[in-house]
C-alpha cells in the first residue's frame, strides 16, 4: 500500500473515474493518505463526484509519473468519523480554507477490494492488492 501511496503523492495529480448513469466521468484529484491501514481520498459531499460514488462506489483512478502509470480500481467507502477527516486535512492544510473535519460537507472515503496495476512500456505490468 505504501508503494501506491508514494506513487500517487509523487505524481501529484491523479484522475478519478466514476459513472453517472451510463456516462463515465473523470476529474483530477490530489488528496491521498493512509489512515488506520486504509488508502483514503477526500472530496466534498455537495459535489457531483460524491453523488456518483454514492450511486455506484466502484471507481478507478489513474496517474502517470516518470514513464510509469498506475491504475487503481476498487470500491470507495465513506468514513464519517472526525479522525480520518482531520488526518486528511492535516496532510493537506491548504484545504482547511474550504473544509473542516467537523463540517457536514467534508467527505473522506477509503478503498476496499482494491487492486493497483503499475504499467510502463518497458516492463510487464505488476499488480498489487490493497
Amino acid at each position: 500500500m505504501n508503494e501506491v501511496l508514494e506513487f500517487l503523492k509523487q505524481a501529484g495529480t491523479y484522475y478519478l473515474a466514476t459513472v453517472e448513469g451510463d456516462q463515465p466521468r473523470v476529474r483530477p484529484f490530489g488528496t491521498v493518505e493512509v489512515f488506520e491501514g486504509k488508502l483514503y481520498i477526500q472530496t466534498g459531499k455537495v459535489k457531483s463526484v460524491s453523488k456518483q460514488i454514492r450511486a455506484n462506489p466502484k471507481v478507478e483512478l489513474c496517474a502517470f509519473k516518470d514513464g510509469t502509470w498506475i491504475r487503481l480500481s476498487g470500491e470507495l467507502v465513506r468514513d464519517d468519523r472526525i479522525e480520518p477527516k482531520a488526518h486528511m486535512l492535516d496532510a493537506y492544510p491548504s484545504l482547511k480554507g474550504m473544509y473542516s473535519a467537523e463540517d457536514d460537507n467534508t467527505e473522506v472515503l477509503y478503498f476496499k477490494n482494491a487492486e493497483a496495476t503499475f504499467s510502463s512500456f518497458t516492463a510487464p505490468p505488476r499488480t498489487v492488492k490493497l
